[in-house]
């Protein structure tokens, strides 16, 4: 099971960055397809399919951990020890443009992972061996002696020997996108993310198979099991400006699921521009991701800026027959960062495109609190209408992109910034629980002759002093208002429910920008005013 307070984001970085995980084997012997009988087996999709709705059929087995007691002293440190013997990649001796690498087991991951490579219709294992790796003779790996399985896989660009591409830890996996900077994460399912009854249960990839990188891609298949859900996935990677994927899943619910999510994405959000004061680090920003897109089936662009809140939250967002969403990264400015070691300003944007029509349902975003950036505390993802039931299937695809920016951008006004502070009046005394919220955006179909209105609701609150203009010397416009959030009258309760606030800007009636949603929490704002008195 993989656990959010593992410290996934050091484990990937070492693996990603430093190169000391980089455990990976070369082919040695044939093995069966699902077995170990040292057989080629026939492979295809529609077969994975079957092996799927057949374990759906029955009751979960968990995988069977060998020498577990010796993997939960192979710990962090004792891992970064061992080193792959170079020029044993996958694929070495082949072609293609990349090369696929294999990551050891140990203590954040048990669980044994079975690899085959695919060609020509017929699977062979890659069986694992402690003779592919240099291993410190005081390091407990050594003693493994019944361990069959590895923890994932990466792969690299044969030219540049840099990964693009690691599937690491339940069904997660990541792409180095349109720079080359690991970042936020995808995964294959997410089941019962932040339900009040929890806990949430996080599948496993228990077996790959991958077909070696041509000028159509690269094509990784996937096995899922896990307690309440087994599947199939086929994910066909390309390269260009960024990393494109076209995958299948094919789902089957084993036992009832409050809340299944379709394309989760998971990222991490400490403190930006709209969350002042939330952390002491000498940092400007630091989140891997800062907002939330969707496009409505009516063509509605919605940005939701990522919150850091006080307490776990999960808002859903209608979405019927959706057309696209993402957790973006629009913030592109070095300088604000300042963080040269990590890079947050070439992290990716990643962005679902769903091909066909998924019907009703709803966009998902759980928020958790975090006090540090190691934490992924961030997940999106698409929810279908009502609970899954056991004995239900679901055929989903779609397109993942690993971009830059969102493809809409541009299509109308973007939300670039959002900043809060003290409200009122510069030079007057400044009036209690107010504060002020400045939008910057691009200022698509405004000239300099227009007199656009910014169209705010509030769920609680009273707004007042809105204004929108062009800021002097810059191509940007700005839209900023008041939010009176407390008072005598108690207009809003001090049980920190969140204020929940829609805005656009509007030229003769018709919307020139994205829709903004933001979601505050009055302890947040009192802490703002307080640490600025």
């Amino acid at each position: 099971m993989y656990s959010h307070k593992l410290s996934r984001r050091f484990a990937m970085q070492a693996a990603l960055g430093g190169g000391a995980f980089f455990l990976l084997p070369q082919i040695a012997r044939a093995a069966e397809n699902l077995g170990h009988d040292g057989k080629q087996q026939p492979f295809s999709f529609d077969l994975l399919t079957q092996q799927a709705r057949k374990l759906a059929g029955h009751a979960y087995r968990p995988p069977v951990i060998e020498e577990a007691e010796i993997l939960e002293q192979v710990d962090f440190d004792r891992h970064n020890e061992i080193r792959f013997h170079e020029g044993r990649e996958l694929w070495d001796d082949h072609s293609a443009p990349s090369r696929a690498r294999f990551f050891f087991p140990g203590r954040y991951f048990k669980q044994p992972v079975h690899i085959h490579t695919l060609e020509n219709g017929l699977a062979t294992e890659i069986p694992f061996s402690l003779e592919l790796f240099d291993i410190p003779k005081d390091n407990p790996a050594r003693r493994l002696s019944r361990t069959e399985g590895f923890a994932g896989f990466s792969v690299m660009d044969a030219k540049t020997r840099r990964d693009w591409m690691a599937f690491l830890g339940a069904s997660y996996w990541r792409t180095a996108g349109y720079s080359g900077q690991f970042g936020l994460s995808a995964r294959g399912i997410a089941v019962d993310t932040a339900i009040p009854d929890g806990p949430e249960e996080f599948p496993l990839f228990t077996h790959f198979w991958l077909e070696p990188e041509t000028e159509h891609g690269m094509t990784t298949y996937a096995l899922l099991d896990g307690p309440r859900v087994a599947g199939a996935y086929r994910i066909v990677s390309r390269r260009g400006k960024g990393v494109m994927q076209e995958i299948t899943a094919r789902i089957f619910v084993r036992d009832a699921i409050e809340r299944l999510g379709v394309a989760p994405l998971t990222s991490m959000f400490w403190f930006g521009k709209n969350t002042p004061r939330i952390s002491p680090d000498w940092r400007p920003e630091v989140h891997d991701s800062d907002g939330l897109e969707i496009l409505t089936s009516g063509g509605e662009r919605i940005w939701r800026p990522l919150n850091n809140p006080p307490h776990t939250m999960a808002n859903t967002f209608a979405a019927p027959s959706v057309k696209g969403f993402g957790l973006m990264q629009r913030e592109r400015n070095f300088d604000q960062y300042q963080d040269d070691g990590v890079f947050y300003d070439k992290r990716a944007s990643a962005w679902v495109v769903p091909q066909g029509d998924w019907g009703d349902g709803t966009v998902t975003l759980v928020e958790l609190r975090t006090d540090d950036e190691i934490h992924d505390n961030i997940v999106a993802f698409w929810q279908p209408a009502g609970p899954a039931k056991a004995g239900d299937e679901y055929e989903l695809s779609y397109t993942l992109s690993w971009l830059k920016d969102s493809p809409l951008r541009g299509t109308t006004g973007d939300f670039t910034a959002i900043r809060i502070g003290a409200g009122g009046i510069p030079g007057q005394p400044r009036p209690e629980e107010v504060v002020k919220i400045v939008c910057d955006f691009t200022p698509h179909s405004l000239g300099p002759d227009d007199k656009p209105r910014f169209e705010i609701t509030a769920s609680r609150g009273v707004i007042s002093n809105d204004a929108v203009y062009p800021i002097v010397g810059g191509q940007n416009w700005r839209a900023m208002f008041d939010l009176s959030f407390g008072g005598p009258e108690g207009l809003v309760a001090r049980d920190d429910s969140p204020i929940d606030l829609r805005a656009f800007v509007a030229k003769g009636g018709e919307a020139v920008t994205e829709t903004l949603l933001l979601q505050l929490f009055p302890t947040q704002l009192r802490s703002l005013l307080s640490s600025r008195a």
